[in-house]
């Protein structure tokens, strides 16, 4: 347990113990709690019980390792996730990704060249923020972290397509511009 918190039950995962993360959640469960917070679904055994405990009423929230937030959805039926089930437990699903941040000190502002421009789909000129370095940032330009999320809402046009069991870039396809 990383961080104990007042009025939260909780268990530590201790394979040497047998205490792994299916056995762990399973015990919870028969506790009827409200919402249910698995760390991380590593396997097909905890990712089918973390379904079960939403498919009864339970709000379960966990983490789990891909490039995307549809590509949670593929992790989860290659994890072995029926996706009848799947299309009926996901509610959202969320993807991460952590960014350097420029340095307050030393960040320049520069207008962005055709090139760059063409890239990000801007206008040319438009005044963009460049790293310099300093001392407060040991000359990188950057200082700390910002994270940046994509969150999938799982309508009932998502729904269905997992239901059917469509593949990550058919659902790309599928959404189009709301997607983006």
């Amino acid at each position: 347990i990383e961080y104990e918190l007042e009025g939260i039950g909780q268990t530590q995962v201790n394979a040497k113990v047998d205490m792994t993360f299916a056995r762990g959640l399973r015990a919870i469960l028969r506790q009827d709690p409200d919402v249910v917070l698995v760390g991380e679904i590593r396997d097909g055994e905890t990712a089918q019980i973390a379904v079960q405990a939403s498919l009864t009423g339970h709000l379960v929230l966990s983490t789990l390792h891909t490039n995307s937030a549809l590509g949670a959805i593929s992790r989860l039926q290659d994890m072995g996730v029926e996706p009848f089930l799947l299309s009926t437990s996901l509610l959202a699903v969320m993807s991460q990704r952590l960014v350097r941040r420029l340095c307050p000190h030393c960040r320049q502002q520069e207008p962005a060249n055709a090139d760059t421009a063409r890239q990000m789909e801007i206008a040319p000129g438009t005044a963009l923020w460049q790293p310099r370095g300093c001392a407060e940032c040991g000359f990188t330009g950057y200082r700390g972290r910002t994270g940046i999320h994509e969150l999938l809402l799982v309508d009932d046009r998502v729904r269905m397509a997992i239901h059917r069991g469509e593949n990550e870039v058919t659902l790309i396809q599928q959404l189009g511009a709301d997607y983006i």
